[in-house]
């Protein structure tokens, strides 16, 4: 069962010239309040993509989070963390 979600957003950050992913941990079960909180937060970042960018999509789950992956990360149910551009490997494991 998710306890929370990573979040994969396509945001152009200013002075890039393509939008690029950023990452998001969502601590709430629904998967479509996590992707609706992490487009919100990526507002934040820069312009959120409006369609498919060379195939991806402009909002993607990554993967679900459960509640001990949670504990061990330290996010906590209703929290957002931004993760940045980098691939989160660390949220990706076990």
């Amino acid at each position: 069962m998710a306890g929370g979600w990573l979040i994969a957003v396509m945001v152009q950050p200013p002075g890039e010239p393509r939008p690029l992913r950023h990452y998001f941990a969502v601590g709430h079960e629904d998967q479509g309040k996590c992707e609706w909180t992490a487009v919100d937060w990526a507002g934040r970042a820069g312009r959120v993509a409006e369609s498919p960018i060379e195939g991806q999509e402009p909002v993607a789950a990554i993967r679900a989070l459960t509640p001990m992956k949670m504990r061990i990360l330290g996010l906590a149910a209703g929290e957002v963390r931004e993760l940045g551009w980098r691939h989160p490997r660390r949220w990706l494991t076990g």
